[in-house]
């Protein structure tokens, strides 16, 4: 791959990176909040005890009904999937599978913590679990699609270019 095309995929990584923030922070803090009680009137909701919602949500799966469970424990997971797919395609810096995972951690802590001081949510211990597991399948598909690309890569450049 040319420098030109690296280029081209760093910029669009970058263009992508700060929509899905801006994404994440629509959906995290604004778009179910418009219109609600005013900050004085609202309380300060936690979990601090690790699995409790998401037991509580698989025990009542069938009357909360699959799909709002799917989406609340699926939605925290694949919420963080592109932090921790697009982060190591904008910062060569940024391709540790640990450092990734951590950042999606730190991430999600920043999100939970701002969701309690602003009443605009709840802290939830689970969530953080599920967005850093999110963060680091994100990682993985990056990871391994990186390797697929070398591997490809290096093929070609020992056998050459076959000509249709």
């Amino acid at each position: 791959m040319n420098k030109r095309t690296k280029k081209r995929i760093k910029t669009a990584g970058k263009i992508f990176f700060v929509l899905y923030i801006l994404a994440l922070i629509y959906f995290l803090f604004i778009s179910e909040r418009v219109g609600q009680l005013r900050f004085e009137e609202r309380e300060y909701h936690y979990n601090l005890i690790l699995f409790r919602e998401i037991s509580r949500f698989w025990n009542y799966r069938e009357q909360l009904g699959y799909l709002a469970v799917a989406a609340n424990l699926l939605g925290n997971v694949a919420g963080f999937v592109p932090f921790g797919l697009i982060l190591p395609i904008i910062s060569r810096n940024a391709r540790g599978f640990f450092f990734i995972t951590f950042s999606g951690f730190a991430l999600s802590l920043l999100v939970e913590t701002v969701q309690l001081v602003t009443k605009r949510g709840s802290f939830d211990v689970d969530d953080l679990v599920m967005n850093t597991l999110g963060t680091a399948a994100g990682y993985v598909i990056f990871a391994v699609s990186y390797m697929i690309y070398n591997k490809l890569r290096k093929r070609k450049r020992k056998y050459g270019k076959k000509k249709v």
